[in-house]
């Protein structure tokens, strides 16, 4: 009888135990480092849509975070169709235009930990009443036909140093150069990172896969550059990746060569750590 007592007490122990761990797991928010942009409900999908960011917005490449939630049951939606289009309106004396920017639109219709990546290159600041940035996302949930429409007004602050790059080819097209990494310069080898889009028209900016890129990196205060540095190439989607040494902290240059078809384009990025 004692034995089955004891036996009794120790699974109602162990019993007791797991609910205790159960309810010491803490489940951890994916916002919790992020900041929310902005928000709007999807005409059209029943969808509420928040926008956001591990950094307020700057100029140049911002990774972005889409959320979506149920806008009847505030339930999350973690597997949806998403697409973004950043748009910049501009007043210029009572002329009015409006144009894209580059993006990338998530690559998968399910949510990483109830987040949709994607990513915008902001080509301006937003200025007043003379041009003001918006965000559209387009949502689609499973088993929906149509896309509904969010749309947000948002703010785009200026970079510092600069971190985006609009130049003319040497075939004459219209190249946006991203700078991207190092986001935190070091003193040694660190990881060196650019995408490249071309100018299709006004709305549309597609990656450009197409260049050999080479690299020198430069101290114009000192007059000397760096050792073992590898040129960046192609990774996919107009990302090229490669390695820059710095040998000490100050300011420096990133001369960029872009070679295609046997010409040339020449742009930099300025760095001061």
């Amino acid at each position: 009888m004692k034995k089955i007592l004891f036996l009794a007490l120790a699974l109602a122990g162990t019993i007791l135990s797991s609910c205790q761990k159960d309810s010491d797991i803490i489940i951890e928010d994916p916002k919790k480092n992020l900041i929310k942009i902005a928000d709007a409900f999807a005409i059209g999908s029943a969808a509420k849509v928040e926008l956001w960011s591990g950094t307020e917005l700057n100029t140049g490449y911002q990774k972005l975070y889409i959320s979506l939630s149920d806008s009847a049951s505030g339930k999350a939606l973690n597997r949806s169709s998403v697409q973004i289009l950043p748009i910049m309106d501009m007043d210029l004396n009572g002329a009015k235009m409006s144009h894209s920017a580059p993006l990338e639109n998530p690559e998968s219709m399910d949510a990483d930990n109830s987040l949709f990546s994607c990513a915008a290159v902001f080509t301006m600041p937003s200025s007043g009443e003379s041009g003001k940035w918006r965000m559209i996302v387009m949502v689609k949930k499973e088993g929906q036909t149509k896309y509904g429409k969010a749309e947000m007004a948002i703010q785009v602050k200026q970079s510092q140093p600069e971190r985006v790059k609009t130049i003319t080819a040497a075939d004459g097209s219209k190249l946006t150069i991203a700078y991207i990494n190092p986001a935190s310069p070091k003193v040694g080898v660190n990881d060196f990172e650019i995408a490249v889009f071309k100018k299709q028209d006004m709305m549309t900016f597609p990656a450009e896969d197409n260049y050999s890129i080479t690299m020198t990196p430069e101290m114009p205060s000192m007059g000397h550059g760096s050792p073992n540095n590898v040129n960046p190439t192609l990774t996919k989607n107009g990302h090229y990746k490669g390695k820059v040494n710095f040998t000490m902290t100050g300011d420096w240059r990133i001369n960029l060569v872009l070679n295609k078809d046997g010409k040339s384009t020449t742009t930099f990025f300025d760095l001061l750590f």
